[in-house]
């Protein structure tokens, strides 16, 4: 077994309910971690038994479970979102049987503008920190805007640094942090590198995406006129410099991983998804520095 010593982890994303099978498949990829999500709900999947299946998947293999995360509106549960700050819990709960020690998701919102969502926010988040703490978990909020600005929106106030600041001095828990993405800051026209500097302490798990920029299209038409100016893309395929990103991170002590969120570039899609996937990881290895060379004793 070769053993991961680069402290960095480069893997994927995979849905939950579909783990079991689509894991054994994607493993000789040469994946390292796999962070499984779920949209809005765990109910359906009984996760003491997925995780009884995927440990014994990744049993004798160097590779890990990065997160779990369910991705929906907690603050609210209106709608199809009924169940999910139970799953939220229930996620809390089961990770140690995962052996991750992260569960991620989106913040959820209340309807109006950001700062409307931060009382709520405070509720949920501060209950859920201290169940999470009590179990030696973290929590992560992606960084997505899910089309949301900072007047209005239907899931996630923590897509902005000027939210995260609220969002942190309102529960103040070392447990709570971010799942960030170059790829969410990049479609609101800002400079990731920078902020990746900032806020690297905060920072508990990364998402492998990145974005184009077509910045003749802006300068043109704008940002509200018909063209598209933007798009998400894997790593290797965007603007970002990923070899800039990692430095930066291990400049920092981060030792967490960097999954991969598939099925959003506009090009290497459908049949081609996985081939991009498997270029984006070979590509964010290089970036890592390539394989493990020890030094000379």
């Amino acid at each position: 077994m070769k053993q991961i010593v680069n402290n960095i982890r480069i893997g994927t994303l995979v849905n939950g309910s579909t783990a079991a099978s689509v894991i054994p498949q994607i493993i000789p990829h040469g994946f390292e971690s796999f962070g499984l999500t779920f949209w809005q709900t765990t109910q359906g999947t009984d996760l003491k038994e997925l995780a009884l299946r995927v440990r014994e998947q990744l049993a004798e293999r160097d590779i890990v479970i990065s997160t779990l995360g369910v991705f929906g509106n907690p603050l609210t549960g209106a709608g199809d979102n009924y169940d999910t700050l139970a799953s939220w819990e229930r996620l809390i709960d089961a990770a140690d049987a995962f052996g991750t020690d992260l569960v991620t998701g989106f913040t959820g919102r209340m309807p109006g503008s950001i700062d409307e969502s931060l009382t709520r926010f405070g509720e949920v988040f501060g209950e859920l920190s201290k169940r999470a703490e009590s179990r030696g978990v973290r929590i992560a909020f992606e960084n997505c805007d899910m089309g949301g600005t900072w007047g209005r929106g239907e899931w996630n106030i923590a897509h902005n640094p000027t939210a995260w600041e609220m969002m942190f001095n309102t529960v103040k828990a070392d447990n709570i942090g971010l799942q960030w993405e170059p790829c969410h800051q990049m479609v609101s026209l800002i400079d990731p590198i920078p902020q990746l500097r900032k806020w690297t302490s905060k920072i508990f798990n990364v998402h492998g995406k990145d974005a184009t920029i077509a910045w003749d299209v802006v300068k043109e038409y704008g940002i509200h006129g018909p063209r598209e100016f933007v798009w998400h893309r894997t790593p290797g395929f965007g603007d970002s410099n990923w070899t800039d990103i990692i430095s930066i991170l291990r400049q920092a002590g981060y030792k967490g991983s960097i999954d991969i969120e598939g099925w959003h570039d506009p090009v290497y899609r459908d049949e081609l998804e996985m081939t991009g996937q498997v270029h984006g990881l070979n590509y964010l290895k290089r970036c890592r520095g390539g394989d493990f060379v020890p030094n000379p004793v």
